[in-house]
């Protein structure tokens, strides 16, 4: 394999693979390389911050280092569909990049079609958009920019958390409509502090989070896999809880930060809501498909669920008629949280090291990895 041995905590953190896995190796002999990239249009904005890296027209500021090495870089926005520009470019591509904010789903059936496929990067954090059980089954490399967006997105939660509790959008619609009218916001706006805040999830994201939510004073509360370090937790005034459904039921925010896998797919449905306070608040700037759609817009008409906000859909792009568009007490936007011109930076720096990595046959920073050598990454198994 032209890759060489993976360090010691990346073959901690992965099993041994399986006999039966075939492993497309990444080469690293010379020859130009077909790498395409799908990201979305920016338009007129592209030309307005030399520094707005993750749109199409600037494709990551690593057109001009492609090139001059001999390679062919193809950027587009058109991704869905059996007629897209992508579906064209599968068969003979050999590393794709995509991002959360304009996903390529990468199917099964489209790794099947891509012989030549090897490395699919995803500038930033979170690669569901993948069928990450096909990519290792063809022995594809799977790899993302971890940390490039924690602050970013753990940022926006905090904001959307002080938008829900302080009612903010009803006020900033009527200064919008001429109006004034104090009492159709004060009546639900409340303080954060004293406030029961449980994170699903409790990775650099969640952690992050509740380090920024102890100054406001609130009872921290957080379900996760792994215990937090001890001394950290301490630090935060943070409190394991095991027991997810006992967790739901003391909190008046909830904030979702784990992955997108097939355990958690769908795991907010109508009976998990029926669990929460009445009246609860969620923040999720996690994957949309973690939460059952419907469910979540009966929950919003009912008033069970007395605000949600967040920036994850799906599909992505959302479709004009996604209900969550329409139900009340939303504080929803496009999938903006992770891609702050500070996060580009980091993650276009990130997917250039890496492959700056791929052509010299090196490994990645053991992190990254989501899929390696047929096993994915534990928080996909």
């Amino acid at each position: 394999m032209a890759m060489r041995r993976v360090a010691s905590t990346a073959a901690r953190a992965f099993a041994s693979p399986s006999s039966l896995v075939f492993t497309r190796q990444l080469q690293a002999s010379p020859g130009p390389k077909k790498i395409v990239g799908v990201f979305y249009k920016a338009n007129e904005y592209a030309e307005m911050n030399p520094n707005f890296l993750g749109c199409a027209e600037n494709a990551l500021g690593i057109r001009e280092w492609l090139e001059s090495k001999g390679h062919e870089y193809i950027v587009t926005p058109d991704k869905d569909g059996p007629d897209s520009e992508l579906e064209k470019h599968i068969p003979d591509l050999h590393v794709l990049i995509s991002t959360p904010f304009h996903p390529a789903y990468v199917t099964a059936e489209r790794i099947k079609k891509a012989k030549n496929l090897q490395l699919l990067l995803t500038a930033g954090i979170g690669s569901d958009h993948v069928d990450l059980k096909a990519a290792a089954a063809a022995g594809l490399t799977v790899a993302e920019v971890t940390g490039s967006n924690t602050v970013s997105v753990a940022e926006d939660e905090l904001m959307r958390i002080l938008i829900l509790v302080r009612n903010f959008l009803p006020g900033h619609h009527q200064v919008i409509n001429g109006d004034w009218n104090v009492a159709g916001i004060a009546y639900r706006a409340y303080d954060l502090e004293g406030k029961t805040v449980g994170t699903v999830g409790a990775g650099r994201i969640g952690r992050l989070l509740l380090q920024r939510l102890k100054p406001f004073n609130c009872n921290l509360l957080y379900h996760d896999r792994l215990k937090m370090d001890p001394e950290l937790e301490s630090q935060i005034g943070a409190k394991l809880e095991e027991d997810l459904d006992k967790m739901l039921s003391k909190c008046d925010i909830v904030v979702i930060n784990t992955p997108l896998t097939e355990k958690t797919k769908g795991m907010f449905d109508k009976e998990k809501i029926a669990k929460l306070k009445k009246g609860v608040l969620i923040v999720n700037n996690a994957r949309g498909a973690i939460m059952d759609t419907q469910a979540v817009v009966d929950a919003c008409n009912s008033g069970h669920i007395a605000g949600y906000s967040g920036d994850v859909w799906y599909p992505q792009p959302a479709p004009k008629d996604h209900p969550w568009r329409y139900m009340p007490n939303q504080a929803m936007t496009p999938h903006i949280s992770g891609t702050t011109i500070d996060a580009q930076l980091r993650y276009a720096a990130g997917t250039k090291d890496m492959l700056d990595r791929y052509f010299k046959g090196e490994d990645f920073p053991a992190e990254n990895y989501i899929v390696k050598d047929g096993e994915l990454a534990p928080q996909y198994r």
